[in-house]
């Protein structure tokens, strides 16, 4: 065959290949281009039995394999089972471990218990709840605790349907995670190990004031009025109390009845139920003290230990007791700089710090009793990759569990002889192994093909830059249009956060991070996406350089990514765009505002204008008060910044957004008509912080169109 042969047939393979449509690149991950997976994904307590489903000759089964002895078996396939009367699946629903043989699945507001035994599974219902039941928790003594609005009730087996709060103050609420979710608070109810008590938040909210949220959906609009406390004003105060269903009793732990305005998190049962452990944290979330309470009387019995900063401490995991010693436990803490797990004795002492470096750990997957060792993920080997080791208490050895470069998702069987391994990166798109803790065994379950293999996908680059300090690595990527022509001039579009909790920059797949970076690619863009200082998984420093100024630091990383793409002979630095959304939209608004002329267009969505009008626990914890930090505050108002804007702005916003409330932008908006300043705007009625599902091809597609205009 000929060389003009092979070119021609080289050129036919490339012109096949095709372009994402726009709800491929917004929605494709989730649908119809989704990397194949493995479902239902469950340890069966007290074996090395891994359960998963699967269609087997057009059946949905459950598929059991055994790891008993370090070997994988053949697997076993299971029906599912006749399900009760009046509840059908369209799937075989993920089911939850209570014990050994039992299981549970939450359907509607049916509770269903699934017992295995002589390798059948059968069902019964275990409750029908009420049709406004939320927050519900299932505990191994099968007792059903859950929420109807602001109250707390328990379905017991011998008492039926209790109503365990009685408050008829709307704004009491019990039972549900207080605090706006933050400290690492996802739930309200915390049963006891056996079962026999249970503990849950109060949370009075009639001081804080009210903040509407206005309904579209009816004729008249009507309004939900919910409680927002802003920074600097007051907050909700929250009790926790513990209740014996036994008795009726109820005792509310004695947390600090002088100084209500703290706030309360790693709530932790100790292993014999007599106590309750507590972290409580100054309102200006630089005083940590983690104290023992007596759930009989309340009292406080000590203060275990305290933690202190001149910025703010963040603690966001409850204690974790060695299942092999009741008197010893696991603490999160970043007091050397990066999070790291200490092992502590009830007393309060320290014992050990387990893991130490440059690095953080990122979760406890499990335990391997028999060698009595820690299992958890973190990004020891690199910030932008996640990997599963094991630290052994005695020595502190630490070990790699996994193999292979990428973002590895695990969790253990309950002796911990097994992790079960997910993972993806460059060029995996995703690979499923179980392996051993003790490295002797691993067994391939899943490596999936390519789904992305027929698009026209661009060259990516992964970039390493210097923050504007000088001397700090920040991580980026640089996706390049395809046919990409080095002797062209581009666009850039910047997409950003860089802010607290989030980090944007993975070894992962897609190797772009998101396919509407790959959709622009295609039309002729440049996308540069970096994480800047005060993004997440970097460690203390590298977070706190924001402290008390949101936007000042983040904004001059941003702009050394500029910098660099503007040294790019074929970027045209009079062309470049940005985007972002929450505090991305917080941080394009700025860079639109503070430096103004460095981007010819921009589209925020969900922007916070002003952080005095944000909450209270996010916003002090980074900023302090409008009153403590009147500096910081007005810098980083954007609202008295808006006559300074150059270049094209479009604002989006959803409605009824609870979290970035909707007066952020219409407050710009008034500023802009104020100061005779054009913006575009755009609303999402109906929709909360973010817009999702079919939708979000819409908003999609109108920012690309915005950038399209603005920017070719």
């Amino acid at each position: 065959m000929s060389f003009a042969v092979v070119a021609l047939l080289a050129t036919g393979a490339q012109a096949q290949k095709k372009n994402f449509t726009m709800a491929e690149a917004v929605n494709g991950m989730s649908s119809s281009l989704a990397v194949k997976n493995l479902k239902n994904i469950s340890w069966q307590p007290g074996s090395d039995m891994l359960w998963q489903s699967e269609k087997k000759d057009s059946t949905e089964l459950w598929k059991l394999i055994d790891f008993a002895g370090g070997k994988m078996s053949d697997p076993t396939y299971v029906a599912q089972g006749e399900y009760p009367e009046g509840e059908k699946f369209t799937g075989i629903p993920g089911i939850k471990w209570l014990d050994a043989e039992h299981a549970y699945v939450v359907h509607d507001k049916s509770v269903l218990l699934a017992t295995y035994k002589d390798k059948k599974l059968t069902w019964t219902k275990l409750a029908m709840l009420p049709e406004n039941a939320e927050n519900v928790t299932l505990d191994k003594s099968r007792k059903i605790a859950y929420t109807v609005d602001n109250n707390l009730w328990l379905l017991d087996r011998e008492k039926g349907y209790v109503n365990v709060s009685k408050e008829s103050n709307k704004d009491v609420v019990c039972g549900k995670a207080v605090h706006r979710d933050e400290f690492g608070i996802d739930r309200g109810i915390f049963f006891s190990p056996k079962g026999s008590l249970l503990a849950y938040y109060r949370m009075d909210q009639s001081m804080v004031k009210d903040y509407p949220i206005v309904k579209w959906d009816a004729v008249p609009a009507t309004v939900e009025m919910i409680k927002y406390p802003m920074a600097g004003d007051v907050s909700h105060e929250v009790t926790l109390v513990v209740y014996n269903p036994s008795t009726g009793s109820k005792v509310t732990l004695k947390t600090g009845e002088k100084h209500k305005d703290h706030y309360l998190t790693c709530v932790t049962w100790s292993p014999d139920e007599k106590y309750v452990y507590v972290a409580i944290l100054s309102r200006n979330q630089a005083h940590l003290m983690v104290n023992q309470y007596d759930v009989t009387t309340g009292e406080k019995v000590k203060t275990l230990f305290e933690e202190e900063s001149a910025k703010y401490v963040h603690p966001t995991h409850p204690l974790t007791f060695l299942p092999w010693d009741n008197d010893k436990f696991i603490w999160w803490s970043e007091k050397d700089g990066y999070d790291h797990l200490y092992l502590y004795s009830t007393d309060g002492k320290q014992i050990k710090q387990l893991t130490k470096g440059n690095w953080v750990v990122n979760e406890i997957i499990g335990f391997d009793n028999a060698a009595k060792k820690i299992l958890f993920t973190s990004a020891k080997e690199s910030a932008l990759e996640k990997h599963s080791y094991s630290v052994e208490v005695e020595t502190g050895k630490i070990e790699r569990l996994d193999k292979g470069a990428g973002m590895h998702t695990a969790f253990a069987s309950e002796d911990g002889k097994f992790i079960y391994d997910a993972y993806n990166g460059k060029g995996t798109p995703r690979k499923i192994v179980v392996r051993s803790t003790d490295g002797a065994m691993n067994a391939e379950l899943l490596k999936a093909t390519d789904p992305l293999s027929d698009y026209d996908r661009p060259e990516i680059r992964d970039i390493t830059l210097k923050a504007a300090d000088g001397t700090t690595p920040l991580y980026g990527k640089l996706i390049l249009p395809t046919h990409f022509d080095s002797t062209k001039k581009y666009p850039v579009i910047v997409y950003l956060y860089n802010g607290p909790n989030v980090q944007l920059i993975h070894n992962s797949f897609p190797e772009s991070g998101n396919l509407w970076y790959e959709y622009m690619a295609q039309h002729g863009y440049i996308v540069f996406t970096m994480d800047g200082r005060g993004s997440w998984n970097r460690g203390l420093a590298f977070e706190q350089a924001t402290y008390k100024n949101l936007g000042e630091n983040e904004m001059n990383d941003q702009l050394k990514g500029v910098e660099y793409l503007k040294k790019l002979p074929y970027v045209d630095g009079n062309r470049l765009g940005v985007h972002g959304w929450s505090f991305g939209g917080f941080m394009t608004t700025s860079l639109m505002l503070r430096h103004p002329g460095v981007f010819k267009c921009a589209v925020a969505g969900g922007p916070v204008m002003d952080w005095s009008m944000y909450e209270v626990m996010y916003t002090e914890r980074y900023m302090s008060t409008p009153k403590e930090n009147p500096t910081g505050f007005a810098a980083n108002n954007l609202l008295t910044k808006v006559k300074n804007l150059k270049g094209k702005l479009m604002l989006i916003h959803g409605t009824n957004d609870p979290v970035v409330v909707w007066q952020h932008s219409i407050n710009f908006l008034k500023k802009s008509v104020d100061e005779n300043v054009q913006v575009d705007y755009f609303v999402y009625p109906g929709y909360e912080h973010n817009v999702r599902g079919k939708d979000r091809v819409h908003l999609m597609q109108k920012i690309t169109d915005y950038f399209d205009e603005n920017l070719k």
